[in-house]
């Protein structure tokens, strides 16, 4: 019998076929996927993930945030699950193996325990939550967030899409409504597997990012108001242009980023400009400013810069400025055990490794607040995601794979 000391190692074409497998479900344009949640593409990647597990004698849960939980048993009934996975959903013009990689890269796991004849104590589950995204459907980690007593399931049911339509009603729509109340379950711990979506374990030339925090977020909507007028026939000194306040306001942002070096971001993404015509002085510009740290001082530092100094930025141009948070969460430090659990396996497994912090949310950072958790991440090309050239080297893939199937063996404690 296997025990966690020797080298079990995933099948890495199994999970490469199964990465391009579903890859095939919501292609994009230009190489990626456009498998945006509780679209019918969604529900055609939902009901392939289902039978996959379904053949690895797995039992498949669902609750009624449509959160999926396929459950391999341990031979302690009583014994509370160790946890992995990610999510399923793409960006509209989104990679392959975002979040992708979390949730077949734990159904591999699973598969190669069985292959082994590997029992545990603790049942282990496989994971798909629902809208990590977020982007038909704002705030991203939609359902994790609903899962960890952030949000209400009613209010996500209420989020409504570009073209009115409820979250709520989609889910129903596509048939993933399940019958499980959402956070009922208990977890012992969870292990999230994801590439970095950033440039440093490349740059480095490291196998694995043993995750120790995430960053805090602050989405801050911002509106900035000023007056429309013709763009050939109004003086300069007697406009009132919010394009030139969002200029300004651009440039603050990255200012008070590069002041809180390292680890702080920030940018501007979603801009809305009106009446957005070519012969108008903008009248009004709404845009969200992405302010990030993983040091709560810093991300709170950050935020407060931009409330001082912003409106009266504006109101030096004759512009007023307006701002509400319209997203929000605070840096998690990931639970110390399974953080440690994450480096004995790359140790063990022989694979180079750095700590490192995730710059981007994930379900894990809900999660962490609920259950024992961390991370593991892989390199991807030149750091690029959300984005359909968004690429990553089987090699990664499978190296990741093998340290999340011997992080959560570890945690989950192998039967003799």
């Amino acid at each position: 019998m296997p025990t966690p000391g020797q080298n079990i190692r995933i099948n890495g074409d199994r999970l490469w076929d199964s990465l391009m497998e579903m890859a095939k479900i919501g292609p994009g344009v230009a190489g990626g996927n456009n498998r945006q949640t509780v679209t019918d593409e969604d529900g055609e990647g939902r009901h392939l993930f289902q039978r996959w597990c379904e053949d690895a004698d797995m039992t498949m849960g669902v609750d009624k945030i449509g959160n999926m939980f396929a459950m391999r048993p341990g031979t302690d009934p009583d014994a509370l699950p160790v946890y992995m996975g990610s999510h399923l959903d793409t960006q509209p013009t989104g990679g392959k193996y975002d979040g992708v990689l979390g949730v077949l890269g734990a159904l591999e796991a699973v598969r190669t325990m069985n292959d082994m004849g590997v029992k545990t104590k603790h049942p282990i589950v496989v994971v798909n939550w629902t809208n990590e995204e977020g982007t038909r459907f704002a705030p991203a980690m939609l359902a994790s967030g609903v899962f960890a007593g952030k949000h209400e399931l009613d209010w996500a049911y209420e989020r409504e899409d570009a073209k009115g339509l409820k979250f709520g009603d989609e889910l129903k729509r596509i048939g993933w409504v399940g019958d499980e109340e959402v956070g009922a379950r208990k977890m012992h711990a969870l292990f999230e597997l994801h590439i970095e979506q950033g440039p440093i374990l490349e740059a480095e030339n490291k196998d694995i990012g043993v995750v120790t925090h995430g960053q805090g977020l602050r989405w801050i909507e911002c509106t900035i108001t000023g007056k429309e007028s013709h763009t050939g026939s109004t003086p300069m000194p007697m406009r009132k242009n919010a394009g030139r306040g969002l200029a300004l306001v651009t440039e603050l942002v990255h200012e008070i980023a590069m002041k809180h070096q390292p680890n702080a971001v920030g940018a501007i993404g979603h801009i809305d400009v009106y009446p957005n015509s070519r012969n108008v002085i903008p009248g009004k510009v709404v845009f969200t400013i992405d302010f990030r740290s993983h040091l709560p001082d810093i991300l709170h530092a950050m935020e407060q810069e931009l409330y001082d100094r912003a409106p009266a930025l504006c109101e030096e141009i004759g512009v007023t400025f307006e701002s509400k948070v319209s997203g929000q969460f605070e840096p998690p430090a990931f639970d110390e055990n399974c953080v440690k659990a994450v480096r004995n396996a790359a140790e063990k497994l022989g694979y180079s490794h750095m700590d490192i912090v995730s710059g981007a949310g994930h379900d894990a950072c809900w999660i962490n607040d609920v259950a024992p958790t961390s991370m593991i991440m892989c390199p991807c090309v030149d750091g690029l995601s959300h984005n359909e050239a968004e690429d990553i080297s089987p090699e990664w893939a499978a190296a990741g794979a093998d340290v999340l199937l011997h992080a959560v063996l570890e945690t989950a404690e192998v039967v003799e």
